[in-house]
């Protein structure tokens, strides 16, 4: 008897940002009821399930990722009920509810970080990394995520803890067993609510050098890869939550945090004592240079193909990836990838379509359906995003100019996947009757959900039949992934193979219409579905992709 496949590996995934989906009260923040409004939108997507970004209660210095409460709503997104009524509603359409939990820092208001400062002997020290000074220095060289040091000096017992983002996230001691209780407690108590998966924040980082060595490179990511993940005990704490907890809820897991990379990745995977899955960041970080976010350099669409050939050679034996081309840290997926401008419909579908014919579980995230772009901030006070903020501050500090900052910040800055969703051509775009909590992309009278659904050749329509159709084949799901290769570069095609099929996906990833030879293509080939018809004289349109049967 063939064991059954987990629901998890057929899934597609769609990501909200709470904040940004729908204000269902007027405050201009959106908010859980805002999300049960919606529900049956999400539902009409043919998605299986729901990833929150993090509902938790946090004074929001880093976007929800400060959490001060792991057992309470944060206020502005309502209360505990209307969470157990968006798991009821979630549930009673057949969908899953995957929440985001920080496992690697709290915020520094939260109770436990609170009595941890008092004092030297407080119960509390050990859930936080504390260590004194070299004279009037920190402990030793790292940078934080967000800026300046990774250490902060605290007045009342003088000495500083560790914070690899912001000073206000002071990171958790996981070497320390009654920390690793108090999560695993705090864990169950939302699988014993019901929710089918959770979605780990930073998990690389949860096991670090704790001997706290200076970093010996300038490089950010280099200085992440040999310092602040895949410390010595990664795979012992892993391992500890998932027998301690997962494995009683049945509960998926997928872990998030640079510094995996194809050789590591099995680490976190191990099919008895691993995660489910994880997100990587090889296509993600590519653009990035030395100095990461705001030190943008060139990319290849040679590079592009190879994190995908990369990453299925690394996980094709016995790892599961999930598959994401944006989020709420990065650039939206038609800015970053695409041609956001004359070729938008077409760069946006086969953007979707890439991600929706990978082996994996793809996780898309909210707007990308409807091709929303990057949001044009004019001004950095325009930006809500500490990360643009701290960033500003070093680069003006160096004697960048603002305008020079800015062109950086809105290629590669956090607020243009935060912009509030689209949902009509009324004012603030359907999101609010009030005043939204940041700025709305100008394009949303032209650029809605609600004009989409009234199109039958849109991005929302496409999607949709896009999933239809990725349902129709699981070959797309979980088959073999193997290159296909052809002269020109600017044609990104892969064949998806299980005993039974096999099916051919080509791309024109470029502005230019592109004529093949007529004998590239298999004789037996017979097209099944694209974002365009069916090429003529091998003609294929820019951004044009297309699946052919084998």
């Amino acid at each position: 008897m063939t064991p059954s496949i987990p629901w998890w590996k057929r899934a597609v995934v769609y990501q909200i940002y709470p904040r940004s989906f729908y204000d269902s009260n007027g405050d201009g923040i959106g908010d859980l009821n805002g999300i049960i409004e919606k529900i049956d939108y999400i539902h009409s997507l043919g998605v299986d399930a729901l990833w929150l970004n993090p509902i938790f209660r946090s004074p929001y210095d880093d976007g929800g990722y400060d959490i001060s409460d792991y057992m309470a709503i944060h206020e502005e997104f309502g209360t505990m009920e209307d969470f157990d009524r968006l798991l009821a509603a979630v549930h009673s359409r057949g969908l899953k509810l995957i929440i985001d939990v920080v496992l690697n820092h709290s915020s520094d208001e939260h109770a436990w970080f609170i009595e941890s400062r008092k004092s030297k002997d407080n119960p509390y020290r050990d859930y936080y990394f504390w260590r004194k000074g070299h004279g009037t220095q920190p402990p030793n060289n790292w940078p934080s995520f967000f800026g300046g040091s990774a250490w902060q000096y605290d007045n009342a017992t003088g000495e500083y803890y560790l914070h690899l983002f912001s000073k206000k996230q002071p990171d958790l001691n996981w070497e320390h067993p009654p920390l690793r209780a108090a999560l695993a407690a705090m864990m169950e108590f939302w699988l014993a609510k019901g929710v089918d998966g959770l979605r780990l924040d930073v998990i690389s980082a949860i096991s670090k050098q704790t001997n706290f060595p200076n970093t010996d490179t300038t490089d950010f990511n280099e200085t992440i890869r040999k310092y602040y993940a895949n410390g010595p005990r990664l795979k012992e704490f892993i391992s500890e939550m998932r027998h301690r907890v997962w494995d009683k809820y049945n509960c998926m897991t997928v872990g998030e945090g640079p510094g995996i990379t194809p050789a590591n990745a099995p680490d976190y995977l191990d099919q008895n004592h691993g995660l489910n899955m994880i997100f990587h960041f090889g296509h993600m970080f590519m653009d990035q240079g030395p100095g990461g976010r705001f030190d943008p350099i060139p990319w290849t669409l040679q590079d592009f193909k190879q994190v995908f050939v990369t990453w299925n050679e690394a996980l094709k034996q016995n790892g599961w990836g999930s598959v994401f081309l944006g989020n709420h840290d990065f650039a939206r997926m038609v800015s970053r990838w695409g041609n956001d401008r004359e070729h938008w419909r077409a760069s946006a579908t086969l953007l979707l379509t890439l991600m929706l014919t990978q082996r994996g579980t793809p996780f898309v995230y909210a707007g990308d359906e409807i091709g929303m772009k990057n949001l044009t901030l004019g001004a950095i006070e325009e930006s809500k995003d500490i990360e643009t903020l701290n960033g500003w501050r070093e680069a003006r500090a160096r004697g960048v100019a603002e305008a020079d900052f800015l062109k950086v910040a809105n290629y590669s800055g956090r607020d243009n996947a935060r912009s509030p969703f689209q949902w009509s051509a009324q004012p603030h775009a359907g999101f609010t009757t009030g005043q939204p909590w940041m700025g709305v992309n100008p394009n949303y009278p032209k650029l809605n959900a609600a004009q989409q659904e009234a199109d039958t050749e849109s991005v929302l329509q496409y999607f949709r039949k896009l999933i239809r159709f990725r349902k129709a084949y699981p070959v797309l799901a979980d088959g073999e992934y193997l290159p296909f290769t052809h002269e020109k570069e600017q044609i990104f095609a892969y064949v998806r193979q299980a005993p039974e099929e096999k099916l051919l996906v080509v791309m024109n990833f470029s502005n230019q219409p592109l004529t093949l030879e007529a004998s590239w293509l298999p004789a037996t080939a017979v097209w099944l579905f694209g974002n365009e018809s069916a090429p003529q004289q091998s003609t294929w349109q820019p951004w044009q992709v297309g699946i052919y049967k084998l």
